[in-house]
C-alpha cells in the first residue's frame, strides 16, 4: 500500500491539537454548528488509516439513526478525502472496514444491548468508543461502553464522547464538569471556532441574540441551560455563567488555602498567611482592600453529607470576592474561617445556626470578636438576648431567598463564582412550592451567599480608615451618613463609645 498523505487544511484549527490525544475520557461539547461530530469523524478515519490496532465502535442511543448520521458521515469523509479504494464499505450491516490493515468501525445503538454484547472484529479487538450525540445517552449505556475496551491492545483505548449540552442537571456535567476525572480532557467548541461554515448558516445562528437570547447562549454557544420552574433567572444565570468562563480563562482566579501558627488553643494572627494551591478549599476573585468592609456568610456541612461554605462579601457594593468549599469538620472549618474573617479586615461573620452551633462556639473561643447577631426572646424572663448566628426558617428562609433573587435579576455582574451559579440553575420550586435544590444536587453555596446578603445591614458600607476612630456626642441619623449601619450605632453607644442624643 502507498503512503497515504492527508492535507492538514482540512482539520479546523481549533481540534488539530487533540489529533493525536491518547486520555481515556475525550469530550468534545458545544454549540451547533461547531464542527465537533465532524472532527472526530476525521480523527476517526485518521487513526483507522494511520497503523494497525484500530477498532471503533460508533453508538448512538438509537441504532437506526446511525444510518442518517455517523454512517453517512463517515462515508462522505472517506469520499472526500479520496479513500474510496482503501476502505470497504457494508451498507446492510454498517461496517466499514480499512482492506489494508484489518481495521473496522462498527456502528450500533444502545436500544438493542444485546447485540453490543456480540460486537466482534474480524482482527483484534475494540480500542475506541465514539457516543455521538451523548445527550441521549444514560449513565449505564456509558458503563456498558465501557466495558467492551477490555483485552491487550498495543494502541491506547479510548472514549470519544461528544454532544450539544442541554440542561444543568445532566449525568454528564456530573460526571465530567462538576469534578475532576483523571486521564481526560474536555474540549469546547461553538460556531465561531468553524473555518468551514457558511456565511448565511452564521448569520441564522447570530440572528437569535436578538430574537432568542436564552437559546442563543444554549443552542449556539453551547453552553448548559436549564429546565423545569427555577428560582433564579436561568438566562441572566446562563449569561453570566459564559462570560466567566470566557474571563476566567484569561485571569485565572487564585485558588489555595491559609496556613498558620496555633499556640496555647489560639490562632496566632500575624501568623496567618493565604498561599497559592490548585487543590485549595478557598477561591480569591478579589484580594482584601486595605480598610474596606467584608462580610461573610457561611453554612456547615449536614452530617458531612453536604459541603461546609464561606460566601465573602465586598460591603461596599456586595460584589462576591471570595468562597471557601469544602467537606470538612466543623472545628476546621471554624478556623479556616476565623483566617478568612481575618484576611478580609475581620469581616463580619454570619454562620447558620440551625444544625450546628460548634463554628459559632468555636469562633467565640477563639475570640473572633465579629460575628452576626440574632434577637431572641426568652421563654420564661420574655426578655430579649442577643445570640450569635443567622437562623434559617420557615420566616427568614424566604425571605433570604427572595433577597438573593433580586440581586440575581438586577446585579448579576456581583456573582464571580461559576460553582455558585451552577447550583442555581439546579436550585428548583417543588411540587409544594418550596425553592429547593434538585435531587442529587446541593445549595450550599446559595445558601451562604443569600445569608451573606442578609447579614451586610449589620456592618457598615463605606470605607473607614482604621486610624478613625469614632467618639464624642453624634445623632443616629449623622452616624448613618458616615456609612454605619444601626446594628453598629447601638453597640457602640452600649459599650459608651459613643453618645448618642436624639
Amino acid at each position: 500500500m502507498a503512503k497515504i498523505t492527508i492535507d492538514p487544511k482540512v482539520f479546523n484549527k481549533v481540534y488539530k491539537k487533540y489529533l493525536e490525544s491518547e486520555e481515556r475520557y475525550q469530550i468534545f461539547y458545544g454549540g451547533s454548528g461547531s464542527g465537533k461530530s465532524v472532527f472526530v469523524g476525521q480523527r476517526a478515519l485518521y487513526w483507522h488509516t494511520k497503523e494497525k490496532g484500530h477498532n471503533t465502535i460508533i453508538a448512538r442511543k438509537v441504532g437506526d439513526t446511525n444510518r442518517k448520521s455517523t454512517f453517512p458521515l463517515m462515508k462522505q469523509l472517506i469520499n472526500d478525502w479520496g479513500f474510496g479504494k482503501i476502505f470497504k464499505i457494508n451498507e446492510s450491516e454498517m461496517r466499514i472496514k480499512n482492506k489494508f490493515n484489518g481495521n473496522e468501525m462498527v456502528f450500533v445503538g444502545l436500544d438493542n444491548p444485546e447485540k453490543i454484547k456480540s460486537v466482534t472484529f474480524e482482527s483484534g479487538i475494540a480500542t475506541s468508543v465514539w457516543l455521538e450525540e451523548a445527550s441521549e445517552f444514560d449513565a449505564e449505556d456509558l458503563q456498558q461502553l465501557n466495558l467492551r475496551l477490555r483485552g491487550k491492545s498495543k494502541v491506547a483505548k479510548t472514549i470519544w464522547i461528544s454532544f450539544n449540552p442541554i440542561h444543568a442537571n445532566h449525568w454528564l456535567k456530573a460526571k465530567f464538569f462538576d469534578r475532576t476525572v483523571e486521564d481526560s480532557f474536555i474540549c469546547h467548541t461553538t460556531y465561531m471556532d468553524n473555518s468551514f461554515i457558511d456565511d448565511v448558516y452564521k448569520r441564522e445562528l447570530e440572528s437569535m441574540k436578538e430574537t432568542d437570547p436564552y437559546h442563543y447562549q444554549v443552542y449556539c454557544l453551547g453552553h448548559w441551560g436549564v429546565t423545569g420552574r427555577t428560582v433564579f433567572d436561568g438566562q441572566k444565570v446562563s449569561e453570566r455563567l459564559a462570560e466567566l468562563k470566557q474571563y476566567h480563562l484569561k485571569e485565572k482566579p487564585l485558588r489555595g488555602t491559609f496556613i498558620f501558627e496555633y499556640e496555647n488553643e489560639q490562632i496566632v494572627d500575624d501568623s496567618i498567611k493565604f498561599i497559592p494551591d490548585e487543590k485549595g478549599i478557598i477561591t480569591i476573585y478579589e484580594k482584601v482592600e486595605e480598610d474596606k468592609p467584608y462580610v461573610i456568610g457561611g453554612d456547615t456541612s449536614e452530617g458531612g453529607i453536604d459541603f461546609s461554605v464561606g460566601q465573602v462579601l465586598d460591603n461596599t457594593n456586595g460584589k462576591q470576592v471570595a468562597v471557601l468549599i469544602g467537606q470538612m469538620d466543623t472545628d476546621v472549618y471554624a478556623k479556616y474561617m476565623y483566617c478568612l474573617g481575618k484576611y478580609y479586615n475581620t469581616a463580619l461573620i454570619a454562620i447558620e445556626s440551625n444544625f450546628d452551633l460548634h463554628p459559632i462556639k468555636e469562633l467565640q473561643r477563639l475570640k473572633y470578636r465579629k460575628q452576626y447577631q440574632r434577637e431572641t426572646i426568652d421563654k420564661i424572663s420574655r426578655k430579649v438576648h442577643p445570640k450569635y448566628g443567622f437562623q434559617t426558617n420557615r420566616v427568614t428562609r424566604p425571605v433570604i431567598i427572595d433577597e438573593l433573587k433580586i440581586v440575581v435579576r438586577e446585579s448579576i455582574e456581583l456573582l464571580n463564582d461559576e460553582a455558585t451559579l451552577d447550583e442555581m440553575l439546579t436550585f428548583v420550586v417543588n411540587e409544594k412550592g418550596k425553592p429547593e435544590a434538585m435531587e442529587g444536587k446541593h445549595d450550599d453555596l446559595i445558601m451562604a451567599l443569600a445569608i451573606a446578603h442578609k447579614a451586610r445591614e449589620q456592618q457598615h458600607y463605606t470605607v473607614t480608615p482604621q486610624k478613625e476612630r469614632i467618639t464624642g456626642t453624634w445623632t443616629t441619623q449623622e452616624l448613618l451618613w458616615r456609612g454605619l449601619t444601626k446594628f453598629e450605632i447601638k453597640q457602640m453607644a452600649k459599650t459608651k463609645q459613643i453618645n448618642l442624643i436624639k
